[in-house]
């Protein structure tokens, strides 16, 4: 069962994504932060990682760059989990390296669907 790492600092928005992709048969760990996030990718390494931009401590853009930068993570899938919807936001998202970018609020069946997608892919 492959495990995706859910990087979000609101706890209402992490648990309904949470739900979400338990529901969908994955194996979900969470982090309030980037700082967090990366701080448990140093014990196990998820099979993919969604996260949101405007978090404390260490945005998304900063841990994306971090986790496609290192050798032990750089094959990790990273979704972009976003209420920074502009073009320039998801233009920006691609290039720190993230492999897909969702605006919020977004259809459940999108999330899902992406992360399965990049889970084949992997």
């Amino acid at each position: 069962m492959s495990t995706v790492l859910v990087v979000e600092d609101s706890v209402t928005q992490r648990e309904m994504i949470e739900d979400l992709l338990k529901g969908s048969g994955l194996t979900v760990k969470t982090a309030g932060d980037g700082v967090e996030a990366l701080e448990q990718m140093q014990g196990s390494c998820p099979d993919i990682v969604v996260m949101d931009i405007v978090m404390p401590r260490m945005n998304g853009y900063e841990l994306c760059r971090r986790i496609k930068t290192d050798p032990k993570t750089e094959r990790v899938p990273v979704v972009m989990c976003s209420s920074k919807g502009e073009e320039f936001d998801r233009y920006w998202g691609m290039k720190q390296g993230a492999d897909a970018y969702i605006a919020k609020p977004f259809q459940p069946q999108e999330l899902v669907g992406t992360v399965k997608q990049l889970l084949r892919k992997a």
